[in-house]
């Protein structure tokens, strides 16, 4: 009996923190993305997802399935993002530095950027998509 009660409180502590990150999985998620696909978004609190699309098409010549994200810098310092999908049903991921370029490679406060993150010789759409985006260090 002295055991179940010192493991009552544990799996009460477990049931909780397994609810929050469940409530977490969902943070960050843009208004509007047109794609049919089981997406989990893993976005620091320092970025914003404006837009998330995807589409077939071609790149480099290659039938590709094309990202466009949409990312705004919602904090009152400058900014480096790394962002990184994975295609978890084609075990594919890909990532994209923003911005790419620059002195300093920043978002300054309350401005965004559209980049486009093309899965070259993929020609079909995921069901199942992670979005991972978190700031880099200066």
């Amino acid at each position: 009996m002295k055991k179940l009660k010192k493991a009552i409180p544990i799996l009460v502590l477990s049931l909780a923190l397994g609810l929050w990150l469940a409530g977490c999985a969902g943070k960050g998620a843009p208004e509007k993305t047109n794609c049919d696909a089981s997406i989990t978004w893993e976005v620091v609190d320092e970025a914003k997802l404006t837009q998330f699309d995807c589409a077939l098409g071609k790149h480099e010549g290659y039938p590709s399935l094309i990202f466009t994200v949409g990312l705004e810098n919602p904090t009152d310092k400058p900014l480096r993002y790394r962002l990184i999908i994975f295609l978890d049903d084609m075990d594919k991921a890909n990532g994209h530095l923003v911005p790419r370029t620059g002195k300093p490679p920043v978002i300054e406060p309350g401005k965004g950027q559209t980049v486009k993150i093309p899965f070259m010789g993929t020609d079909k759409f995921s069901k199942k998509i992670l979005v991972v985006v978190r700031t880099i260090e200066l």
